[in-house]
């Protein structure tokens, strides 16, 4: 008998069954659709932490240190500049600050920093322009704010030129920042950023203790980030413990790591859904066995070998696990956008993801109707035939 014959009669038995053949495919389909959706909202998770992660700035170090008396002084900062590798060098103080403007009141995030803070970060202005070496030199009474903080005290209106009072003083709006989003659960819009000079009168005290820096390139960094470390340990000798030096890729590979393995937790966790499925089409395909004594004896009667009555069964196994992953798979990608939409959640569809856990499907349909398939071709036609 051919394959195609063989697959024709699964089918024919198949459809004579259609309630039995539907709940035996349901756990193979739960079990795909279960391992895209889960999978798939891992990895979407992984890639909006990682595109958060790149909204900081790129090929960026941060070195923080701790205490008053370890603070970062002008002379240290340039110093750092200097490194081979060193792109640019960003210093910051930041805080919170009371924001008001006519009858709206509210705590806006503050950072006091230099020109070169809009490279280093990657804060890109959609409004106006940002700070300059100028504003910095003249301790200028200039604001940059973020597009939140944009809508909250001026709402449609344009905010360049125009004045909000920032801890009872006077600032007036030059530029406005591009939305960035949430970054690592805090708000990368709702904040307001002023000249160095400014900024350090504002939060009353000159000490610096965080400085962005940016590397020339991504293929340098492990490399800058050794230069660093050693003119730190120079800058503050036997003071390891009182700064730190960051390296966002560091971060980076961290964070992939962690959700590589959630990732993998929730595929395994999902799986056995899949090998729950199987043990259902052994059973089935059991009691088909069962049922079908005669059939069997029949055949093996009229000249049907062993390997024919084997790869029937086997093919029927089979076929109903690949409709079971098809359905499973259209119903994962169905669902998952759903689920998506309906809980805001980023979702990252795998095709490898996909194609796996097709395949998988097919293995379980193989594995666990091998037994079955192989208890029917064992079947003597005169004790088939004698079957009650």
């Amino acid at each position: 008998m051919s394959i195609y014959q063989s697959i024709k009669m699964a089918l024919r038995s198949i459809k004579s069954n259609k309630l039995r053949s539907i709940l035996t495919m349901l756990g193979i389909i739960i079990g795909v659709s279960s391992v895209i959706i889960l999978v798939s909202i891992a990895q979407g998770s992984a890639k909006n932490v990682t595109s958060s992660i790149n909204q900081l700035g790129t090929n960026l170090l941060t070195i923080n240190t701790f205490g008053t008396d370890l603070s970062l002084t002008e002379d240290k900062i340039d110093q750092l500049t200097k490194l081979n590798g060193v792109k640019a060098i960003s210093p910051v103080v930041s805080g919170r600050v009371n924001v008001k403007k006519d009858r709206i009141n509210s705590q806006v995030s503050l950072t006091a920093t230099n020109a070169t803070y809009s490279s280093v970060r990657d804060a890109k202005v959609t409004q106006g322009r940002f700070i300059n070496d100028l504003d910095i030199e003249y301790r200028q009474k200039i604001a940059v704010i973020g597009s939140e903080t944009a809508s909250t005290f001026f709402g449609v209106d344009n905010p360049i030129g125009q004045y909000i009072q920032v801890d009872g003083t006077s600032f007036k709006v030059v530029g406005v920042l591009a939305s960035k989003g949430s970054s690592l659960g805090q708000s990368g819009d709702n904040v307001i950023i002023v000249p160095l000079s400014t900024g350090q009168r504002l939060v009353k005290s000159t000490s610096i203790n965080q400085v962005y820096l940016q590397g020339k390139s991504q293929d340098q960094m492990d490399f800058v980030m050794n230069e660093v470390e050693r003119k730190m340990a120079s800058l503050y000798p036997n003071k390891s413990d009182s700064y730190s030096v960051t390296n966002q890729q560091d971060v980076m590979d961290t964070l992939s790591s962690v959700s590589n393995t959630m990732t993998m937790m929730l595929g395994g966790i999902a799986s056995i859904s899949l090998l729950v499925g199987g043990i259902g089409i052994m059973n089935i395909m059991l009691v088909s066995v069962s049922e079908r004594t005669k059939e069997i004896g029949i055949r093996k009667a009229i000249g049907a070998k062993r390997r024919d009555v084997l790869l029937q069964f086997l093919i029927e196994a089979v076929v109903l696990s690949s409709m079971g992953g098809i359905i499973g798979i259209l119903a994962g990608i169905g669902f998952g956008k759903i689920i998506a939409s309906l809980m805001n959640l980023t979702i990252a569809y795998s095709t490898s993801v996909i194609v796996l856990s097709f395949i998988f499907s097919l293995l379980v349909g193989v594995v666990f109707g091998v037994f079955p398939a192989n208890k029917a071709s064992k079947l003597s036609p005169i004790q088939a035939l004698r079957y009650e």
